[in-house]
């Protein structure tokens, strides 16, 4: 299985942990949101709409393309932090923490 693979799996199951934490359902960014120049569109978006409108959508276009990994990816950390933040259940921030930390592997080491 190569990294793009390994990816194209812990994408999906990054959307089915979000899923199960009732983090997926939302109305989309308006169109000026994408261009927020601040981390994770901190200023523009929830940080559950950038993990499924640019995050996911970016990386899942890699995959497909096939093309090279960015040199970095450390999401997982701020991923944490904001489920710590919003008193998110401890089951749902170790299995979002967990498939993020994944990600931020398989981007990184390749």
């Amino acid at each position: 299985m190569t990294v793009h693979d390994e990816l194209g799996t812990a994408l999906r199951e990054l959307e089915a942990t979000m899923k199960a934490a009732n983090l997926w359902r939302m109305e989309r960014p308006e169109p000026d949101a994408f261009h927020s120049v601040q981390p994770f569109c901190i200023d523009t978006m929830t940080l559950p709409q950038w993990l499924r409108f640019v995050f996911i959508v970016r990386l899942e276009a890699l995959v497909e393309s096939r093309s090279p990994m960015p040199a970095t990816c450390d999401v997982a950390p701020a991923v944490d932090a904001w489920l710590q933040q919003e008193g998110a259940r401890a089951s749902d921030r170790l299995l979002m923490s967990k498939v993020v930390e994944e990600i931020d592997r398989l981007v990184t080491e390749n």
